[in-house]
């Protein structure tokens, strides 16, 4: 029998307190302090309540005394004490005070709660009443400390015949406190309990919304959230049920040439193509819809976010994608005129073999020649003219696309381009994208308006560089552009063709207007566009 080794112990996590945790002691030292601090201010406030009532009810029982008409006959008597002390106590159970002393100006006692007193000097300061006041103070007297007050008896001549003094101590005074104190105390208990049952059921629920995690997870789990959001290539914006911009991230910014803070701003009001606007803001979600942005051939998805909650916007780039494909569109072109040269030579060839076999050799050589010198004076002037050579490969291409629908394609005689003259900012891509495109337009416009015109399809088209700036024109023979259509060509989705996308003009409009350049719509006999891209400074980005 083998013993298996032992696994290693993987070292025990320190728990983390979690944050619903931590607010919940928060909470409840602060529903603590705060009923604690009420009890304290409750109880300083009865207590001082409970001793002005004391000073109030002391004050009514010395001056009822000092005010009795027999107090005065008898402080002027034979005898004082055989009349006030029995009228004193009598008071005093009266009035539920503690004592009742009447004595002379001279401070000795004529009545007392205890007997042994009488006769002694009062315990207390006497120099306010004997100048005609009443006053009262605390004073530890023969019962203890006491809320007294001391006021003078006026005879009838207005003589300050004797003082009375009456009191509570302050034990009375605190035993009437223990009642309200105890259910201040009690009142406090049920509020930290309730508080505290309060604190946490709320930090409960945090705490299944947190899933437990303290303050340091959340804030390490929003750094994660935040760089992974700003990190991926694809566009990212969330907006609220209100339409808002919640978040967007780097690669959103970037495809949809947004600038500045955004966040919190309603989507239409970002500047960005009414079509993608729309789209965003249906009610329906979007599946793999392109749109064109300032600069950019863009992929867009939406998606709810809950029940109201908002939306999720992706955008993905094909700008490149979209490039390439028109590329490869222009490849395809070549390789059917191509294809169509061939079977169009396969033809003559053996209109110059007939004319041979019949013996009609001056004619055969007339129709080859002919021929030739067609197609070689078009190479000819577009190589001479046109030293760049994706410009002139496109129009060799085109020219023999042209020819086979029909259409007479021409480059104009002003036509010049050396080569090595366009900047490297300028990618040939570019130029494919922009050339191509019209031609295309121009070569549908005059083949659909051929049969309107007597005169056969025409395309000319100008390329040449000028007052530093590259320029682009081509004119159709076709019906032209309505004056009140000419703001909506470069729209995505615009078009005059029955099965058109309404992409190659807008195409045309979003690189013309990244590399810094123009162009312009005007009409002759036909539709003329005209491009201008400069050469002196870089393609903007």
């Amino acid at each position: 029998m083998t013993s298996r080794p032992d696994r290693p112990r993987r070292p025990a996590r320190r728990p983390l307190r979690s944050l619903a945790g931590q607010l919940f002691a928060v909470q409840v030292v602060i529903v603590a302090a705060v009923v604690a601090g009420g009890a304290v201010l409750a109880y300083l406030f009865t207590e001082q309540r409970s001793h002005d009532a004391a000073v109030r009810q002391v004050t009514a029982a010395a001056r009822a005394v000092a005010d009795a008409p027999g107090v005065r006959t008898a402080a002027t008597g034979p005898d004082p004490t055989a009349v006030l002390q029995p009228y004193a106590e009598q008071v005093r159970a009266d009035t539920g005070v503690d004592f009742v002393t009447v004595m002379d100006t001279h401070g000795i006692r004529w009545a007392h709660r205890d007997p042994a007193q009488i006769g002694r000097p009062f315990l207390g300061h006497i120099d306010r009443a004997l100048a005609g006041h009443t006053d009262d103070e605390t004073y530890t007297g023969t019962l203890g400390p006491s809320v007294r007050v001391v006021t003078p008896v006026v005879g009838d001549d207005g003589r300050i015949v004797g003082l009375v003094s009456a009191g509570i101590t302050l034990d009375s005074i605190s035993a009437g406190l223990r009642g309200p104190l105890l259910a201040l105390t009690g009142v406090a208990a049920a509020a930290l309990a309730l508080g505290g049952a309060g604190t946490y059921l709320a930090n409960a629920r945090l705490r299944r919304h947190t899933h437990g995690m303290g303050a340091a997870e959340l804030s390490h789990l929003y750094d994660y959230h935040q760089a992974t959001l700003h990190s991926v290539r694809e566009g990212l914006v969330l907006l609220d049920r209100a339409h808002r911009v919640v978040l967007c991230n780097d690669a959103a910014r970037e495809l949809l040439g947004l600038r500045g803070a955004v966040e919190g701003r309603p989507f239409e009001e970002l500047g960005l193509p009414e079509s993608l606007v729309r789209t965003v803001l249906g009610a329906q979600p979007a599946h793999d819809e392109v749109h064109l942005t300032a600069e950019r051939v863009v992929v867009l998805n939406t998606s709810p976010i809950g029940t109201g909650l908002g939306s999720v916007v992706t955008l993905r780039d094909h700008t490149e994608l979209q490039s390439l494909t028109g590329e490869l569109d222009t490849v395809r072109g070549f390789a059917d005129a191509l294809a169509a040269q061939a079977h169009e030579a396969a033809n003559r060839l053996h209109a110059v073999v007939s004319l041979i076999e019949l013996g009609r050799h001056h004619e055969a050589v007339e129709f080859a020649t002919a021929e030739l010198a067609l197609a070689q004076r078009l190479t000819d002037q577009v190589v001479a003219a046109v030293g760049e050579p994706v410009l002139a490969a496109l129009l060799l291409g085109k020219a023999a696309q042209a020819a086979e629908r029909g259409v007479d394609l021409e480059l104009a005689p002003d036509s010049r381009i050396d080569d090595g003259v366009l900047p490297s900012g300028l990618a040939p891509r570019d130029l494919v994208t922009v050339l191509g495109n019209l031609i295309d337009n121009a070569v549908d416009a005059a083949v659909e308006n051929a049969a309107a015109r007597a005169e056969p399809p025409r395309v000319a088209v100008t390329a040449r560089v000028t007052d530093g700036e590259l320029l682009l024109r081509v004119a159709d023979s076709g019906a032209g552009i309505d004056e009140d259509a000419v703001g909506e060509v470069f729209r995505r989705g615009w078009t005059t063709k029955q099965h058109g996308r309404g992409l190659g003009l807008a195409l045309v409009a979003q690189t013309v207007r990244r590399n810094g350049g123009t162009v312009e719509v005007a009409r002759e006999h036909g539709a003329v566009l005209t491009v201008r891209l400069p050469l002196a400074r870089e393609a903007v980005r």
